[in-house]
């Protein structure tokens, strides 16, 4: 049993909760400005600060009226050095962002703790180049060590884990995973996939999980799937494969469409919050460990109160 085991209750609970698509919900709900989906940015001002703290208590609201645990995760993918430089942020000023998010959601638990309601703080790291098209490589050691400046600060922090979300090829996750290794930090790592099912690089799900097990030693503490639609992944799972077996969580776009297409599209599309509940359950007829739902681009609050009142009256 991992050492760790006792700062993660979403290990060995049936249903955990996380959040939704923060940027677009900060943008097309909020009306927000947000250049490079760079969320970490709103922790600058008030009005920023206010936007972030309402977002976590709609999701933090629902895992209380459901007596279930909660992940949130920190307004922070965005907050790694490159595209940091874009917004301005020198490597002082970007630790000190990234202590201020952890902060931030910490004063989420104090406020919505309770016995039956664990709520997790996750330190959110994405990926060095864009979510949807790599357009630079890394070596699992290149991604190490860029990946290490946040990963180390959210170790100087009281942040349970740190969760590597739309990741688009094994080598960048295996550096994530052996940077947080070195910090004794907990470890999720979650792909993202096309509509065939395999990541953006032409990797399948199972070769990239496999591929930073190996590696590793079995690093995170699981896996997970975000900004895919459950319909364009659930084709390519294996139930009896020791890959998808450590399939623990997901977090599905509401919208059907490529990420091409929604590289192109105008309008945000929001899906159906009870349609895509439906399409969880089907997924996790194929995942019966399947326990840490929330959603990604497309998903509010709404959609996670479904997805919760779907599983916990199957």
């Amino acid at each position: 049993m991992p050492q760790y085991r006792d700062r993660l209750p979403q290990l060995d609970a049936d249903l955990f909760l996380t959040d939704g698509g923060i940027e677009t919900t900060l943008i097309f709900d909020d009306g927000l400005d947000l250049p490079d989906f760079a969320a970490f940015t709103l922790l600058a001002d008030e009005e920023g600060r206010s936007a972030l703290v309402r977002y976590f208590d709609r999701y933090a609201d629902i895992a209380r009226r459901d007596e279930v645990g909660i992940v949130l995760e920190t307004p922070t993918w965005r907050a790694n050095p490159d595209w940091a430089v874009r917004q301005g942020y020198a490597a002082a000023d970007l630790d000190a962002a990234n202590h201020d998010a952890v902060d931030l959601v910490m004063e989420a638990r104090a406020r919505w703790e309770q016995p039956g309601v664990p709520v997790v703080v996750s330190g959110c790291i994405g990926p060095r180049g864009d979510g949807y098209h790599p357009d630079s490589i890394m070596t699992a050691e290149e991604a190490q060590a860029y990946h290490a400046v946040q990963i180390g600060t959210f170790a100087d922090t009281e942040a349970d884990l740190v969760t590597a979300i739309t990741m688009t090829y094994a080598d960048e996750a295996i550096g994530i995973t052996r940077a947080a290794q070195a910090e004794d930090l907990p470890v999720v790592i979650s792909f993202t996939a096309e509509t065939d099912g395999r990541l953006p690089t032409g990797e399948s799900l199972g070769e990239a999980i496999e591929a930073v097990d190996a590696a590793t030693g079995s690093g995170p503490a699981y896996y997970m799937v975000n900004c895919a639609h459950p319909t364009h992944f659930i084709d390519a799972l294996e139930p009896d494969a020791a890959w998808t077996r450590r399939i623990r969580g997901v977090r599905a776009n509401a919208s059907r469409q490529s990420h091409a297409e929604l590289d192109e599209a105008e309008e945000l599309d929001s899906g159906d919050p009870r349609e895509l509940a439906q399409d969880y359950l089907a997924l996790a007829s194929k995942l019966p460990q399947l326990a840490v739902l929330g959603g990604c681009c497309g998903t509010t609050h709404e959609h996670v109160s479904a997805i919760s009142r779907a599983f916990t009256t199957r």
